[in-house]
């Protein structure tokens, strides 16, 4: 019988022995590490920009139909997206215990993770959808005490329509992790992209009422990402489980207890930073609220031009924390700390070039999701504040992944109670409500954040702490 191919073949690489191979891995001789980066990460990046433009397009339709429904997707859109990101704590955790046990070749604790991985975000989804639409009304009257009634009605309205989808959305971002951290970021490409057709037909139809269709406003908007979420899910749920699958989740469950102890020590951490991060972005859109509505609807128009610099660096870091894993389970620790520096240098590189549009364009950018005069100057006069963060978000988002497919999501749990907490609210208050800046004041101060992030990622990254294997991860390093 032939001899089973080694599981880092899967990612096009050519198998080498070598004496610190741990057993059933094996040492490989790779194409560059910046052309392999790009390999995982193109794909994982389109995935990112898909999987988020179900929000940008929103943005971009309800922004062209009234702006009051626009300013309430402040509210309903950063809702669901904080949970659906929030959540998403097990994917991450996922990802990179996958990666790990792919790059040791052990194929069955990976299938055992990702069954464990997709049932947790089944139970999350069920845990988040309850309550929010059973008390969307209240929920969104004490998180955003400074929304006007009409804003609150919009967002109610939106929520009670996407609040069943999202289990479905959960499942598909647990679902894209598994197979990211087996090396395959074209199928989440893929099912985003037949979600994102079916939710701009959707939306585009409903929320005017084209064709002679209901007018329904933010419930057509909220319809169609109910749609993108569902059909996604399936899609990724089938690739998961058809013959031929990279996980074999087919195959009898095994290890499940030992899996699910180090799954739920790795997601606590990452659910903590998440949870900073989100209550943190919550105040932070709290402080600009003070601000008034236009203040709330151009913060909308520029996470929206933002969102492509943000989710590259995000794609980037799917990829980095793959490799990462996958480094890390086959004892390779130079290799995988390249990859670190290499992806976080490409981020920041990339971002760059966002930041030099923004400057070149900061209009044309931002009255693309708005038509109206004072929210397109306010806005535009923001950018270019917002240009100023690009290289260092780049650099920090991708390092943080990197941390985290390396298992050290307790460092970035401390980072972040530093840098999201302490500098980004601190400052941005300061500089937008107390010298009363106004909006560019409070962008300012989210720059400084990730500034101080980027050095203490990348401070940590330089120090090596990352290289002790987590407990419990099945991987061996060379000595």
């Amino acid at each position: 019988m032939a001899e089973a191919m080694p599981a880092c073949a899967a990612l096009g690489d050519v198998p080498v022995a070598t004496p610190d191979s741990p057993a059933g891995a094996c040492a490989t001789r790779t194409a560059p590490l910046g052309r392999e980066l790009w390999a995982l990460g193109g794909p994982a990046i389109a995935h990112m920009l898909l999987v988020t433009v179900v929000f940008a397009v929103q943005r971009l339709v309800i922004g062209h139909y009234d702006s009051l429904a626009l300013a309430s997707l402040q509210v309903s859109a950063l809702l669901v997206w904080t949970l659906y990101s929030l959540f998403g704590a097990v994917g991450v955790a996922a990802l990179g215990l996958i990666g790990r046990a792919i790059g040791a070749g052990d194929r069955a604790r990976a299938a055992a993770v990702a069954r464990l991985t997709l049932q947790s975000a089944a139970v999350l989804g069920v845990l988040a959808a309850l309550p929010l639409g059973l008390f969307a009304r209240p929920i969104c009257r004490t998180l955003f005490p400074s929304a006007s009634g009409p804003v609150l009605d919009e967002a109610e309205r939106y929520l009670l329509v996407v609040a069943p989808a999202l289990p479905f959305a959960l499942v598909e971002g647990a679902a894209a992790a598994c197979l990211q951290g087996a090396g395959d970021t074209r199928t989440p490409l893929y099912a985003a992209a037949a979600g994102n057709v079916l939710h701009v037909v959707v939306a585009a139809t409903l929320v005017g009422g084209a064709f002679g269709l209901p007018e329904l406003g933010v419930r057509g908007a909220a319809l169609g990402a109910a749609v993108a979420f569902t059909v996604q899910a399936l899609w990724l749920c089938h690739a998961l489980y058809r013959t031929g699958s990279p996980l074999e989740l087919r195959a009898p469950a095994t290890r499940r207890r030992a899996v699910s102890r180090t799954l739920a020590r790795l997601t606590w951490p990452l659910l903590g930073d998440k949870l900073l991060y989100h209550a943190g972005d919550l105040a932070f859109v709290a402080i600009i609220g003070l601000a008034g509505a236009s203040a709330m609807a151009a913060n909308q128009a520029l996470l929206s031009v933002e969102a492509a610099c943000f989710l590259t660096a995000e794609g980037l870091g799917v990829a980095a924390a793959t490799l990462v894993a996958h480094k890390l389970g086959a004892g390779q620790l130079g290799q995988a700390r390249r990859v670190g520096w290499v992806a976080a240098a490409s981020a920041a590189a990339a971002l760059a070039v966002g930041a030099v549009l923004f400057v070149a364009a900061p209009r044309l950018l931002v009255g693309a999701f708005t038509r109206d005069a004072a929210v397109v100057e306010l806005g535009a006069r923001t950018l270019w504040v917002a240009a100023l963060a690009q290289p260092f978000m780049g650099f920090a988002t991708v390092a943080a992944m990197s941390l985290r497919g390396a298992g050290a999501s307790r460092t970035v749990l401390v980072t972040m109670v530093i840098s999201s907490v302490g500098v980004r609210l601190g400052a941005s208050y300061l500089l937008g409500v107390v010298l009363d800046l106004g909006l560019p004041g409070a962008w300012l101060g989210s720059t400084l954040d990730w500034i101080v992030r980027a050095a203490a990622l990348g401070i940590a990254w330089w120090r090596g702490g990352w290289q002790r294997p987590p407990a419990s991860t099945g991987a061996r390093h060379a000595a």
